[in-house]
């Protein structure tokens, strides 16, 4: 059987898992599962996938093997008892969890004979399949390039890095990226909604703003790179003057300000170690360690 269509085992059919394997069917994959509580699996069945009825099955069954549970204690409970099966197979882990754990998972996959990716899901399980949607894989690259058509069939895959943890410490970053961007938009909701705005008028405006926002990000990226902040856009200390009207105008309108608040902090961190003339990229240097090196 070619790449394309390649067997691929799932483990663990929560939203995720079952999101998971039902892309994998759509697109021609045989595809096996397994679950804790076969209920689960029935729809999945229903469509064609294979029902394995014990973790060492479904391990057997298929050389690619995609492991989406709970959290690492349940994943280990999982294959410990069945990881004489591992030999020879690809053990992609979708399972959330620290990039320690995915370092320590891999060493554990390596000492059973097994290939090992780890991998982060950046999107929601209505998502899965499309190929707008990343996924995020780190572990040997010729292991990644091998089973790339496979792990297609999911959304995009992107690799990151030989180093197994990494695809975790990308997904850590890019939530927070996510969280503090979207709780930036409830503020900014927040305070137009006390003018009688609704949220359906504001949000076309704050998307094309983030096309600005992504601008800037790239002008920056090179900047933080270097560790030089040329403040030839607008500098930190115009940056502290302005968050002041955003401050005044929340307040005013009974709008929680902890979030503003938090990011005036840094600003005056960054100015107080100095930087107050450099671009707003320089508030980097009051969030890195004083023992990170460029």
């Amino acid at each position: 059987m070619n790449a394309e269509h390649q067997a691929v085992t799932v483990i663990g059919l929560g939203s995720m898992g079952s999101a998971l394997a039902a892309a994998l069917l759509d697109r021609g994959h045989p595809t096996t599962v397994w679950n804790r509580s076969p209920g689960r699996a029935r729809p999945l069945a229903d469509r064609g996938a294979h029902l394995a009825t014990t973790p060492r099955e479904a391990l057997t069954a298929s050389p690619l093997v995609l492991a989406c549970v709970r959290d690492y204690e349940a994943l280990h409970s999982v294959l410990e008892p069945a990881s004489d099966n591992l030999a020879g197979k690809v053990l992609v882990n979708l399972t959330s969890g620290s990039p320690e754990q995915a370092q320590e998972m891999a060493g554990w996959a390596r000492s059973h004979g097994a290939d090992y990716l780890d991998g982060a899901i950046m999107t929601t399980p209505p998502g899965v399949g499309s190929p707008e949607m990343m996924f995020l894989y780190s572990g040997p690259p010729a292991v990644f390039e091998a089973h790339r058509p496979a792990l297609a069939a999911l959304g995009d895959p992107l690799h990151l890095s030989d180093d197994p943890g990494m695809a975790s410490v990308y997904d850590a970053a890019l939530l927070g990226l996510m969280w503090s961007t979207m709780t930036g938009w409830l503020h900014g909701t927040a305070l137009v909604g006390a003018e009688k705005t609704p949220a359906t008028a504001f949000t076309p405006i704050a998307i094309r703003w983030l096309t600005a926002v992504a601008g800037f990000l790239a002008t920056y990226a090179p900047q933080v790179d270097a560790g030089r902040y040329p403040g030839d856009d607008a500098t930190i200390d115009v940056q502290i003057a302005a968050i002041e009207h955003l401050l005044h105008a929340a307040a005013s309108r009974g709008v929680d300000n902890a979030l503003p608040e938090l990011l005036k902090s840094l600003m005056e961190r960054a100015r107080a170690a100095g930087h107050g003339a450099d671009s707003f990229a320089g508030v980097i240097e009051a969030l890195r360690k004083p023992t990170d090196i460029r």
